[in-house]
C-alpha cells in the first residue's frame, strides 16, 4: 500500500539510483548499431546514386531482428573462452558482438558500393545480426541488474531502456551525419567511408563504458539450468555421452519454455501470450499507415516532420519516463490498462481527423497523443515482460516473448495498406477499425491480471 502514497517526486528518486544510469548505457549500445543499418546506410546508397528499391530491399537486413529468439538459448548457456571468465556470461557476449560491429565498419572503410555491393550489404548482414544477439544479451543483463522483487526499480529500468535505446539511435545518428558532412565539406571523397571509421570510435568508448556496468554473479543460474538437465537425462533412463548431449540441447532449447509455462499454468501462460502477441497490433495498424494517411489528408513534408519527428523525441522521452512513474505508483498491469485504453483513444482523434479534414491543430493533437501513448506504451510492455521471465532463463525468455510481440505488429500489421484499399481510402473506418483491435488484448489481460506472477503488480 505504501506506493499508492508515495508522492511524484519520491518516485521520480528512483531514477538516481546508479543502475538506471547503467541500464541507459545498456540502451544506447542496443540503440546505436540501428544508425549504422538504418539511416546510415541508406543515405549512403543513397549519395552513391543506387536506386530506391536497391535501397528499399537492403531493408530487408531488419529481418533477422524478428528472430533472434531462435539462437537466444546458445546465448544463455555458452560461455565466451576468456571473455566470459574476465568480464562475465552477459558482458562476454556484449564485448564480442561490438568487436564483430567494429571489425564490419573497418571493412566497410574500405569499400565502394557501386562495385561491391553485394560485399557491403553482407557485411551490413553481420551487423544486423550481431546486433541483434547483443539485443538478446543486453535485455538480460539489464533485467538482472535488478532484483525480481524490485517492481518499482523494473519498472524504471524499462523507461530508462526506452530512453537509451532512442538516446543511442537519434545521438549516433547526429554524429554520423554531422561527421560525414564535415568531411564531405573537407572535399574527402570517400567521407561516409571515413565516418565509420570515427563511428568506430564510438564503439569502443561504449566498450570501455560497459565496464562499469556490474555483473551480477550468476551461478545459480547455472546450477538450476544442469538440474533441468538432470531431469531430462533421468527421464531417458540411461547416462551416457548421446543421452547427455540430447539433454543438454532439449535443456538449453525447450528448458525455457517448460519453465514459462510451469511457472504460470497452461491457461494463464496462453493468456500471456495472447496478450503479448495481440497488445500493439492497432497501434502498428495506424502506424504502418500513418505517414499515407498524413499526405493524402494534405500535409506537407515540413509539416510531417516538424510535428511526427520534431516534437516526437521530445515527447517520447519525457512521457517515457513519466510512464515508469506510473508503472511504479500504479503497477505494471494497471498500467497496461490505461495505455490500452489511451491507444484506443489515440486512434479516435485519428478517426476524427479523417472526418473533419485537414487541420493542423487537431494534427498536432493527434500526433503528440500517438507520441505518449506509445511511449507509455513500451515502457509498461517492457516492464511487463521483464518481470514475466524466470531468471534461469532470462535471454531466452525474453527474446521469446519480445519476438511474440514483434510477430503480432509485424506480420498482421503488413495487411494494413490492403484493408485501406479495401475500405475504398474510408481512413475513418479504418482507424476506429484499429480502436477496436486493442479491445482483445485487454480481455487477455484481464483474465491474467489476478493471476500472473510478476512480482509486485
Amino acid at each position: 500500500m505504501s506506493t499508492r502514497k508515495q508522492s511524484w517526486k519520491d518516485s521520480l528518486l528512483v531514477y538516481k539510483d546508479v543502475r538506471m544510469l547503467r541500464i541507459l548505457l545498456l540502451g544506447a549500445i542496443s540503440g546505436f548499431p540501428w544508425v549504422l543499418i538504418a539511416s546510415s546506410l541508406s543515405l549512403w546508397l543513397k549519395e552513391e546514386g543506387l536506386s530506391r528499391s536497391t535501397i528499399g530491399w537492403a531493408g530487408l537486413i531488419f529481418g533477422v531482428y524478428a528472430f533472434n529468439y531462435l539462437w537466444a538459448p546458445i546465448i544463455d548457456r555458452i560461455q565466451i573462452p576468456v571473455l566470459s571468465k574476465k568480464l562475465g556470461h552477459r558482458r562476454g557476449w556484449i564485448v564480442l558482438m561490438q568487436f564483430v560491429i567494429l571489425m564490419s565498419l573497418i571493412v566497410w572503410s574500405f569499400i565502394n558500393p557501386t562495385q561491391n555491393l553485394a560485399l557491403l550489404i553482407a557485411v551490413g548482414l553481420i551487423i544486423a545480426v550481431a546486433s541483434a544477439t547483443q539485443d538478446i544479451t543486453v535485455d538480460a543483463l539489464r533485467i538482472e541488474q535488478i532484483n525480481s522483487d524490485e517492481g518499482k526499480a523494473m519498472a524504471a529500468g524499462a523507461a530508462m531502456a526506452v530512453v537509451g535505446w532512442w538516446t543511442g539511435y537519434k545521438l549516433g545518428g547526429v554524429v554520423a551525419l554531422f561527421t560525414a558532412e564535415f568531411f564531405e565539406n573537407l572535399g574527402v571523397v570517400d567521407y561516409w567511408q571515413a565516418t565509420f571509421l570515427i563511428l568506430g570510435i564510438l564503439v569502443i568508448l561504449m566498450n570501455i563504458g560497459l565496464m562499469f556496468v556490474h555483473e551480477p554473479v550468476e551461478n545459480d543460474r547455472q546450477k538450476k539450468q544442469m538440474v533441468n538437465d538432470q531431469i531430462i537425462r533421468d527421464k531417458l533412463g540411461s547416462n551416457n555421452i548421446l543421452t547427455n548431449f540430447i539433454a543438454y540441447i532439449t535443456g538449453t532449447i525447450g528448458g525455457p519454455i517448460i519453465s514459462f509455462f510451469k511457472k504460470n499454468g497452461l491457461a494463464i501462460a496462453l493468456g500471456i501470450l495472447g496478450f503479448v502477441f495481440l497488445f500493439k497490433i492497432g497501434e502498428a495498424f495506424l502506424g504502418r499507415m500513418s505517414i499515407v494517411f498524413y499526405k493524402e489528408i494534405g500535409f506537407s513534408k515540413g509539416q510531417i516532420a516538424i510535428y511526427s519527428k520534431g516534437l516526437g523525441w521530445i515527447t517520447t522521452v519525457v512521457f517515457t519516463l513519466l510512464g515508469g512513474v506510473m508503472a511504479m505508483r500504479a503497477g505494471t498491469i494497471k498500467t497496461m490498462f490505461f495505455a490500452g485504453a489511451l491507444m484506443a483513444l489515440t486512434n479516435l482523434i485519428f478517426a476524427l481527423l479523417a472526418w473533419i479534414g485537414k487541420s493542423e491543430l487537431l494534427f498536432a493533437i493527434a500526433v503528440i497523443a500517438d507520441d505518449i501513448t506509445a511511449a507509455f506504451a513500451t515502457v509498461a510492455f517492457v516492464a511487463f515482460i521483464s518481470l514475466l521471465v524466470d531468471r534461469t532463463y532470462t535471454a531466452t525468455q525474453y527474446a521469446l516473448l519480445a519476438s511474440i510481440g514483434t510477430a503480432g505488429r509485424t506480420t498482421l500489421a503488413s495487411s494494413s495498406g490492403a484493408l485501406v484499399d479495401w475500405l475504398n481510402g474510408d481512413w475513418g473506418t479504418f482507424f476506429v477499425i484499429t480502436t477496436i483491435m486493442v479491445i482483445p488484448s485487454l480481455i487477455c489481460l484481464w483474465f491474467i491480471r489476478n493471476k500472473v506472477k510478476i512480482g509486485e503488480k
